[in-house]
């Protein structure tokens, strides 16, 4: 009666779980762009670890000598902000933010990469976890969310972003535009965003791993174009840099949540 039993409780897990070992499985893998919440109301989503080609191809329209192609591979998973960090999101953290627009659910600009770097370790003491910038390679990743195009999802700049020509001037409330395919708004244009690497004008030309750029140097990365920029500055692989003291109109951040190992 017993094995009865057994071999009952077998064929219905396979029927309606795929296995008896899916019992014993705990929660299911994390997929992309599932969102975690955090103490100030901040969303984050999942990126897993992958592979991606970091860069363009030399036909690209709009392209730059400094985006050499090459083979890149993330060994983490991690989580990124699902918009750029806002006025409302900033204030929470650091006080009034000094921002050219003002808005609550504007992204905050005019911010250099130490202020960006200060609300990352702010937050990081608040909350018991680690935030921090992104490397540049974290952020083409995420922006192109598996798309091997100019620009992320559709391929229309306009769907996607906010760029110098349809933004009016100015800065636009987040998340209202059409999101990548892991959920991430605003990855092209609005303002641009601080990397945590130096930047260099070589890529490698082998396949590296988790590149966090170079140990030293005088700008920073800068990715994602604004609302002030060109079309061309807005493509996933378009790079930018800046003296990491500049407070420009055009540029605010995007932040990383680290997850355990």
């Amino acid at each position: 009666m017993k094995q009865l039993r057994w071999f009952l409780w077998i064929a219905v897990s396979v029927l309606l779980l795929g296995g008896p070992m899916q019992l014993f499985a705990g929660k299911t893998a994390e997929q992309p762009g599932n969102v975690f919440v955090n103490s100030i109301g901040m969303k984050l989503a999942y990126i897993p670890a992958g592979e991606f080609y970091m860069g363009s191809p030399p036909d690209e329209k709009g392209r730059q000598d400094d985006e050499f192609q090459h083979r890149v591979k993330l060994s983490l998973p991690f989580r990124i902000g699902v918009t750029e960090v806002t006025q409302a999101q900033w204030n929470a953290v650091m006080g009034s933010a000094r921002s050219y627009l003002k808005g609550d659910n504007l992204p905050v600009d005019k911010m250099s990469w130490k202020d960006a770097v200060t609300f990352c370790e702010k937050l990081s003491e608040k909350e018991g976890k680690t935030y921090r910038l992104p490397t540049e390679a974290e952020c083409e990743y995420a922006c192109r969310a598996g798309a091997s195009g100019r620009f992320a999802g559709t391929g229309k700049l306009d769907d996607m972003g906010w760029y110098e020509a349809n933004s009016e001037g100015q800065t636009h409330p987040v998340a209202t535009k059409k999101p990548n395919a892991w959920g991430l708004y605003d990855m092209h244009g609005n303002v641009s965003e601080w990397c945590s690497d130096y930047y260099s004008p070589d890529y490698p030309e082998v396949t590296v791993t988790d590149p966090a750029g170079p140990a030293e140097g005088k700008y920073r990365v800068v990715r994602g174009g604004s609302w002030g920029y060109f079309l061309r500055s807005t493509r996933c692989a378009a790079r930018s840099s800046v003296l990491p003291s500049y407070r420009l109109k055009y540029t605010g951040f995007r932040i990383v949540m680290e997850m355990p190992k």
